[in-house]
């Protein structure tokens, strides 16, 4: 029988071992990650999940311990996500995340933005609202139906660009989220688009405009001599369809030549009222339209960095496809803006016929137009003006009509006061 205080010491030894046991479960149980240990040594391995944790028995072999952390996919990384979107929003690229059933679970600013969405009001719902494509268009759904990453693959549709896909998988090894990194490129093709027509323009210009202003004198200096009947051929025809073709090839020139912006400082709300509301209030008359305004009120004191007389541009282009959009009924539109994030948002709506969804990718397209006598100028000119201030315009459409939603970025106050400085 052993001694007292033999017994004694072992009862504290096994009451030291409890102890150490139960302060390593309670660790375990706290831990918010699973993983797997692995001792051969001595036979043994744990299991944790988030709810419970075990211990089993293995073969005992001479090799090395292992741990294996594994990320909680329904606890920690639903957590973590909230803080990377502040990290992405920093990325010029597009970062989306969705879920194992196509929805949004994270969009970055830049995506956001460039596709002319609220990025709160699209968290949760379906990639494609997002892409405005079908499908089977769309690279992230590919990687979520087929398990395979995409590698820098060119996109060849009307958000063309590079994209890389990459797999998040869960504890059992299924997919639980999809990673898709776009790298935008439209705005670099329209560059070129533009670099390109700009080069055209300057030829006709050169080829062209020479010899009309050659033919239009001789015009107006025969018109003195021929008969009265012809005289009202050369003023009401001849000439004015000389000056038509000079017009269109002064439109040619407006892409090609970098004009030098004269932006200021300047209320939004007070431009769109002083300056496009008045300016379209003869045309309400002319061509029997009905326009409904509705400003945000929290943009009054909102400052933006514009160029009235091209911003003006913007509006008097858009209204002019709106009226050669006009369908049977009576044309209606509604021009609103209001404040997203540091943005100035403004719809421009109308309930024309529509743009076909085979064209929609062109519309911006210099030199693209489906009517006869169109130029295909005004809604490049247009998105190139918005470009010029560091905006964005969109366009959605339907047999029910057609929205442009421009985007321009608000100055701040620091911004302003520093401006003010070099005045």
């Amino acid at each position: 029988m052993l001694p007292t205080d033999d017994i004694l010491s072992h009862e504290k030894r096994i009451e030291e071992l409890e102890n150490k046991v139960r302060f390593y479960e309670e660790l375990v149980n706290q831990l918010p990650h699973h993983f797997t240990y692995k001792n051969p040594l001595i036979g043994l391995q744990i299991k944790k999940t988030r709810t419970d944790h075990f211990i089993q028995s293995i073969r005992k072999e001479n090799k090395e311990a292992d741990f294996q952390l594994t990320c909680d996919s329904l606890f920690l990384f639903e957590q973590l996500e909230k803080h990377f979107v502040h990290i992405f929003d920093a990325f010029s690229h597009h970062v989306t995340f969705i879920d194992n059933t196509g929805n949004i679970t994270l969009c970055n600013q830049a995506a956001a933005d460039d596709f002319g969405v609220i990025r709160n009001e699209i968290i949760g719902k379906p990639i494609q609202q997002l892409l405005n494509l079908p499908e089977e268009k769309i690279k992230a759904i590919e990687t979520l139906k087929t398990g395979i990453e995409i590698y820098n693959e060119e996109v060849l549709d009307k958000n063309y660009g590079i994209i890389n896909n990459r797999i998040i998988r869960d504890y059992n090894g299924e997919i639980f989220r999809i990673i898709s990194v776009f790298h935008y490129l439209n705005t670099e093709r329209d560059a070129e688009k533009f670099s390109l027509a700009g080069r055209i323009a300057a030829g006709i210009a050169h080829e062209v405009r020479n010899p009309l202003t050659t033919v239009r004198g001789y015009l107006q200096f025969l018109q003195e001599s021929v008969s009265p009947s012809n005289k009202e051929l050369f003023k009401n025809l001849l000439i004015p369809e000389l000056d038509r073709a000079n017009s269109i090839i002064t439109k040619f020139l407006s892409i090609s030549k970098t004009r030098e912006f004269k932006r200021e400082p300047f209320p939004i709300n007070t431009f769109l009222r002083e300056y496009i509301q008045q300016l379209l209030a003869s045309e309400v008359f002319l061509h029997n339209i009905s326009i409904d305004y509705n400003f945000s009120n929290e943009l009054d004191d909102i400052l933006v960095h514009i160029d009235r007389h091209e911003l003006v541009q913007v509006f008097l282009n858009l209204f002019q496809n709106a009226v050669d959009a006009q369908g049977e009924k009576p044309l209606s539109i509604q021009i609103t803006s209001y404040r997203l994030d540091n943005f100035v948002r403004i719809t421009f709506t109308d309930n024309g016929t529509g743009i076909p969804p085979a064209i929609q990718e062109y519309i911006f397209d210099p030199f693209f137009s489906t009517k006869d006598s169109g130029t295909g100028l005004g809604l490049s000119v247009t998105k190139k003006i918005i470009q010029n201030h560091n905006g964005t315009l969109k366009m959605t459409s339907n047999p029910a009509g057609t929205t442009f939603t421009i985007s321009i970025p608000t100055l701040s106050k620091t911004n302003h006061e520093r401006m003010n400085q070099y005045k």
